[in-house]
């Protein structure tokens, strides 16, 4: 799935049916894992059938539902935690702390690695190209590689991720996904943060015509998204 060097496993975890991905690199037996919500074992277990070491752990964003498993996996496997910095900051604050255990969910270490730019990702003999998307949280990201976008909140089946939390605006976010919608190809796979669409992926060619907020914003009219 996803070309002849890239492993690629979706995995359901935690309490709100977060999507987790292990990605490896078949060729170099290195990993990495987009936002552990849970489920630490099956996650390790899954990694060590296919033969790979995870070397990252790579958040789509900071919210706890999506980082609480960090700690787990950092601690049984030494990955380093990647994350935009402006959600490292937030998340990370004593507001953001608070924020997670109020949600009943264990705070994540704070990033090993902070992103600031676009910069590409090396996974191994895989290059992922970082896209900054941010309007859920103000450092929300989504990794593209080999024609599989991994949108975390940004883009699920269907539909967004909420704005009506802290750091989060409705205006930024149409803005992000108007860039995913007219910048990326239709046949670009998406794997979402959550399980929350009729079907487990899409494609940009399918949200462009079923994506309530790309159609109810008009994001691919002539005119600027209303």
């Amino acid at each position: 799935m996803g070309g002849l060097t890239m492993f690629l496993k979706q995995l359901t975890v935690g309490s709100m049916a977060v999507f987790c991905y292990l990605i490896g690199c078949e060729e170099t037996g290195a990993a990495l894992v987009i936002d552990p919500a849970g489920g630490a074992d099956r996650i390790l277990n899954e990694a060590a059938r296919a033969g790979l070491r995870i070397e990252y752990i790579f958040n789509s964003h900071g919210h706890a539902d999506h980082t609480c498993g960090n700690q787990a996996i950092k601690d049984r496997s030494g990955a380093r935690i990647v994350m935009h910095a402006a959600d490292d900051d937030l998340f990370n604050s004593d507001q953001g702390r608070q924020m997670a255990r109020q949600w009943g969910f264990k705070p994540s270490p704070p990033a090993d690695i902070r992103i600031t730019g676009e910069d590409p990702f090396r996974l191994g003999n895989l290059t992922f190209k970082v896209l900054h998307t941010p309007g859920h949280t103000p450092g929300g990201v989504c990794l593209l590689a080999d024609g599989n976008l991994f949108t975390g909140d940004t883009l699920f089946v269907g539909s967004v991720g909420r704005t009506d939390l802290p750091g989060a605006s409705l205006a930024v976010m149409l803005q992000s996904l108007k860039r995913l919608m007219t910048t990326l190809p239709d046949e670009t796979v998406v794997w979402p943060g959550h399980d929350y669409g009729d079907r487990p992926s899409s494609t940009i060619g399918r949200e462009k015509k079923t994506n309530v907020y790309v159609v109810e914003f008009g994001l691919l009219d002539d005119s600027p998204a209303r």
